[in-house]
């Protein structure tokens, strides 16, 4: 019962993740959303009350206005989202900015930079 109420709330974060997305894209008109953003993951609670979708955005001065923008227009999004899932109950969209992407690359310049000083180090 309970792999089950997990693989539920996994198939719904995934449509969340898509809808939201469209919609962002499709339907918010705020100028502040006119960004390179993505989605990146969607965590639904069990009793499918709360949604916590993760945004990634890449231009670093466009993220504060572009969270503040989706937070303001949450419960456009909720409705939005609600007429193109169905759902009992819609969760609340609760937006959270996501820099995992931002730290995957730092660390993997931070490696590189490793690689090549022990390469020269080698040659010496």
């Amino acid at each position: 019962m309970a792999a089950q109420q997990f693989e539920r709330t996994d198939r719904i974060g995934a449509e969340m993740m898509r809808e939201v997305e469209r919609v962002i894209r499709e339907d918010v008109r705020d100028p502040r959303t006119d960004c390179i953003f993505s989605i990146t993951h969607a965590d639904v609670t069990r009793d499918l009350r709360y949604a916590k979708i993760y945004v990634s955005v890449l231009e670093e001065d466009k993220r504060e206005p572009m969270m503040k923008a989706l937070k303001s227009a949450a419960g456009f999004i909720r409705h939005a989202v609600g007429q193109r899932i169905q759902l009992r109950y819609t969760p609340e969209l609760l937006f959270q900015l996501d820099t995992s992407i931002e730290y995957g690359v730092h660390i993997a310049e931070v490696l590189n930079q490793i690689s090549k000083e022990s390469d020269s180090k080698q040659e010496a």
